[in-house]
């Protein structure tokens, strides 16, 4: 495909969570498709230094980095909020993106003629306008998600006076019947609706028909009602992911051993668990989790990265240094492909569950905030691929039912054959032919000003 030998895309990234390192990862893929373009990459100092650590300066010759106000004041100290950093960044847009904006401008001496951001920017509307240029919009997560935030409104005036009932189905959705209003994201029926990440959001959903196409790191096939929906609401929809499988790492690194280990594991027999760094479980849910693993005597692997926790597990680690190990870091993707594993522990986040659903490995989840709880529902009511931990909580009781169902009963085999159908169809659609790579090629188009976009 031709594409012009001048451009310069800006791409606006939101520096919490995961959602600067797929966006990375979609500019990278973007920048060696259209290697003429310039491409520059906007964010945090903090952020930046961190997706930027993991990747080779060859791999990104045509990305500059330009970083931007976090909104944190001199000086200022953290009282231990979570979202206090995410608040103080939220004060600070869009200025701060105008200030990057015009930086990147005057280093390079080209003006932006493409506004790449994440979702969450609904600003880019106004950006993109007063440019002249297209703003695409960049989803990190499922279309089912996005929907509910487009769908906020609607929501909000049909269950109004019934936000008690956390019960109520979203059957006046597409594809929503079996969500209900207790599996959504705080912020749309219940929580701080006020609070300033929830109005971005409420935003998002408002100005998305804006657009010129919004990305998505899914595939059309895991919710084509959603899809089609969206389809008939937005000017460009292009699904594109799953990241993993698109564009899966050249190499990896296995230091602790993980992939030697499973070698000596039978087919689909060990629970492998990983939350991360940010979202390690409760203490009393550690132990939980221990105590079931124990009991049920089933071989573990643990990507373990808070090591102040690690204490907890003393006595356990002991008992079961012949059944399990426990590791800080895991080959993930590698881990999840190899056949010895049978289920994979972690919260309901999208990577999580997109990289569960590319390897064909049932999940147990432990939604933690955000739009978990709706991805948690998807998995086990919908998909019908793995499930989410009774009460939402690691207890001794919940884990061990959760272990015995993926493991000991039929539904375990019925879950194992539909994500072995959705790792099919994922697999299909990151093909030569398939729609995710039509649907890159699209958007390579669109970010590259092509005619006929």
């Amino acid at each position: 495909m031709q594409v012009p030998n001048e451009g310069h895309v800006a791409a606006l990234a939101f520096p919490f969570g995961t959602h600067a390192t797929p966006l990375l990862t979609l500019v990278r893929r973007l920048s060696a498709s259209a290697p003429n373009l310039k491409f520059s990459f906007i964010n945090t100092s903090k952020s930046n230094q961190k997706v930027f650590s993991k990747i080779k300066p060859n791999d990104y010759q045509n990305i500059k980095p330009f970083n931007v106000d976090d909104g944190v004041p001199e000086g200022h100290v953290f009282s231990g909020d979570p979202l206090e950093a995410v608040e103080l960044f939220l004060r600070a847009m869009p200025e701060n993106f105008k200030n990057g904006l015009e930086g990147a401008v005057a280093e390079t001496g080209a003006k932006i003629t493409c506004l790449l951001t994440d979702a969450f920017f609904w600003f880019g509307a106004d950006m993109g306008a007063e440019m002249g240029v297209p703003w695409v919009a960049f989803w990190t997560a499922a279309p089912c998600s996005i929907s509910v935030h487009m769908y906020t409104d609607v929501v909000r005036n049909t269950l109004k006076g019934k936000e008690e009932n956390g019960d109520e189905t979203l059957d006046f959705i597409p594809g929503m019947s079996a969500i209900r209003a207790k599996d959504l994201p705080a912020g749309i029926v219940h929580g701080k609706l006020e609070a300033p990440f929830n109005i971005m959001v409420h935003k998002m959903g408002q100005t998305l028909p804006r657009a010129t196409a919004l990305a998505i790191n899914s595939f059309e096939e895991i919710n084509p009602t959603i899809t089609n929906d969206l389809k008939s609401k937005l000017k460009m929809v292009l699904n594109i992911g799953p990241f993993d499988l698109a564009w899966p790492p050249k190499s990896f690194s296995d230091e602790s051993g993980c992939i030697p280990w499973l070698d000596n594991h039978d087919k689909a027999s060990v629970a492998y668990l990983s939350f991360g760094s940010l979202l390690t479980p409760q203490p009393n849910e550690l132990i939980a989790l221990a105590e079931a693993l124990e009991t049920q005597r089933v071989p573990f692997l643990w990507s373990f990265r808070d090591s102040s926790k690690l204490q907890l597990l003393e006595g356990f680690l002991e008992r079961t240094s012949t059944l399990g190990k426990v590791v800080p870091w895991t080959p993930q993707l590698q881990v999840l492909e190899h056949p010895s594993v049978g289920v994979f522990i972690t919260h309901a986040g999208w990577n999580s569950v997109s990289e569960s659903i590319a390897r064909g490995v049932p999940m147990i989840c432990r939604p933690f905030f955000a739009d978990q709880g709706l991805n948690s529902r998807l998995v086990e009511e919908v998909w019908k691929i793995g499930v989410s931990v009774e009460g939402g909580n690691f207890t001794k009781s919940a884990t061990t039912k959760a272990l015995e169902l993926v493991f000991s009963s039929g539904k375990g085999g019925e879950m194992r054959e539909n994500i072995g159908n959705l790792k099919q169809k994922a697999k299909i659609a990151v093909g030569s032919d398939g729609s995710s790579t039509k649907n890159f090629t699209s958007l390579v188009k669109v970010v590259a000003g092509c005619e006929n976009a």
